[in-house]
């Protein structure tokens, strides 16, 4: 992480790392065992790039950062959770995450399982507790069920499941293949990414507009973040990404590059090297970059409503373009 980013989270890490720990203190009923699971999954290191998206969309409405931390640790619950089931054996059969084992290989599958379970109800639980107004609390709670539901997160979940079974050629053209994977991308991970902007915004008594501007650059800084993760998956280490590498293009499955090399086949009239799967992935990652480039710059667009307010968002985005983990 480069020392510009680590200056913009910085001011938001130690809440966020205080207000995580305290939600993870359960009363007598909750298993030892169960207990550290979750904060095993919960507390591990990471950039907290979420819940402080959460707070800085907070602030670009002139809120402030400890109005969102309900929202931030709620978004965070849920990430969290979607993590440990998404690495499971029946899902993606992960064995690393955030640089340690997964929590299904350090506590048993059974374990891991009913952790997720437990974070879901206590992202909700967080936000009817420790959000004061009624009708606030009303509204963190339906936009972060709509995100993390059958059309958001867990259906995005479910197609790129299936997308371990489908292949370019069961579509028209590469390109509507790509759309394919932008629409389950814009729900498995963009979904989340929209909320934590959407919740924060709410958090600080934001307007409609205010509220769908950041969520249009949402939307478009989730797709060039899962851009750049594909693009990572190629050119990264597991030791840099603190999780396995190009597992996803071992089984088959449709990334990004793999797309947009086969868009390039298709714009140079080589459709022989399409059929024989035999395509430039270089010419494929160039061309990802650059359209996770035109995506940042329509992300920056969306924030013009905020002026200055909105200065960690930009930066956070032009992140996105610069991540090597």
């Amino acid at each position: 992480m480069s020392l510009v980013i680590d200056a913009q989270l910085a001011p938001f890490r130690t809440l966020i790392e205080e207000s995580l720990s305290d939600a993870c203190r359960f009363a007598d009923g909750c298993p030892v065992r169960l207990a550290d699971a979750i904060r095993y999954a919960v507390l591990a290191p990471g950039k907290r790039l979420r819940p402080a998206l959460v707070m800085m969309a907070a602030e670009a409405c002139g809120g402030a950062a400890g109005d969102a931390r309900p929202a931030a640790v709620a978004v965070e619950m849920i990430h969290a959770y979607s993590l440990i089931h998404d690495d499971l054996p029946a899902m993606d059969d992960d064995d690393l995450r955030r640089g340690r084992p997964t929590t299904h290989i350090q506590f048993g599958e059974a374990t891991a399982i009913l952790a997720g379970d437990a974070l879901q109800a206590e992202a909700f639980s967080h936000l009817a507790r420790n959000v004061s107004d009624p009708g606030t609390a009303v509204r963190l709670i339906g936009e972060l069920a709509a995100a993390a539901g059958a059309c958001g997160l867990v259906g995005g979940q479910e197609d790129d499941l299936a997308a371990e079974k489908i292949r370019i050629a069961d579509f028209r053209s590469p390109l509507s293949a790509r759309k394919h994977l932008e629409s389950i991308h814009r729900r498995k991970t963009g979904a989340l990414f929209v909320a934590c902007v959407r919740m924060g915004a709410i958090s600080a008594h934001a307007g409609l507009d205010e509220v769908e501007a950041l969520g249009r650059f949402a939307e478009l800084f989730g797709l060039a973040f899962q851009i750049t993760d594909d693009v990572l998956d190629f050119t990264a280490t597991d030791e840099q990404l603190g999780k396995r590498t190009q597992k996803d293009a071992g089984r088959g499955k449709l990334t990004f590059p793999h797309l947009m090399a086969a868009e390039n086949s298709v714009a140079k009239e080589d459709s022989s090297s399409l059929s024989s799967g035999d395509v430039d992935f270089q010419a494929g990652i160039a061309f990802a970059r650059s359209h996770a480039t035109s995506l940042i710059q329509d992300a920056h667009d969306s924030l013009k409503l905020f002026g200055a307010s909105a200065d960690r968002l930009h930066i956070m985005a032009d992140y996105i373009l610069e991540r090597t983990s």
